[in-house]
């Protein structure tokens, strides 16, 4: 997956655009310490609950979103953000047309 130029300014909310009826990720940066990627969803798309084995910043920079995160409901509005725990269970649904950067943190606390 090609990544973002480095050393270049990135508006992040115009670096992904939406689709009709999906979702749309692209990665802003990666490396062995983790990743960086940006993420659009048009309403009432979003990703099925799973868990990861390494804390991730959800930042919201468009829109609306339900995050829930061990069964509790969390509503995110643009310029929230929140962590999502390392191996606890999440999901992540558009109440509107939403965007967010998601930066995941491989390694031990």
């Amino acid at each position: 997956m090609t990544t973002f130029e480095k050393a270049k300014v990135i508006n992040l909310e115009n670096a992904v655009e939406y689709a009709e009826g999906g979702v749309v990720s692209k990665q802003v940066t990666k490396n062995k310490a983790g990743n960086i990627t940006i993420f659009s969803f048009d309403k009432d798309q979003g990703l099925t609950e799973h868990s990861a084995n390494y804390d991730a910043l959800l930042q919201v920079i468009d829109g609306k979103a339900e995050i829930c995160i061990d069964a509790n409901s969390y509503l995110l509005n643009k310029g929230n953000c929140i962590i999502l725990p390392a191996n606890h269970p999440h999901s992540v649904k558009a109440v509107e047309r939403f965007k967010m950067l998601l930066t995941m943190i491989k390694g031990e606390e």
